[in-house]
């Protein structure tokens, strides 16, 4: 029997929720999504402050006092990741193991 394709058809409707949601998936992967410059990737201030838990005043103390390389372009300021990463490896501090005898 052949039926017609109707919205309010409840296949239909879970078909098209399903397409919602790999939709809302999709955006929320490739909002953040950010191309690389030569290899690079640039990161704004308000990424940054949340990736390392700080303020974002705290990271222009960070650029005035030289402990975080930055670009300004346009009035906008930019960190390279590896800078980044380079920095968090510099200030890593191992956790040392005590053993009772």
């Amino acid at each position: 029997m052949n039926e017609l394709i109707m919205p309010h058809n409840v296949g239909v409707k879970n078909v098209l929720d399903s397409m919602k949601e790999v939709l809302a998936l999709y955006k929320k992967v490739t909002g953040n999504y950010r191309p690389m410059l030569d290899g690079e990737r640039y990161l704004t201030d308000r990424e940054v402050s949340e990736i390392l838990k700080v303020s974002r005043r705290t990271l222009q103390e960070y650029r005035n006092d030289g402990i975080l390389p930055y670009v300004l372009l346009g009035g906008k300021v930019l960190y390279r990741e590896r800078d980044l990463e380079e920095l968090l490896e510099k200030c890593y501090h191992p956790a040392y193991r005590t053993t009772d005898k």
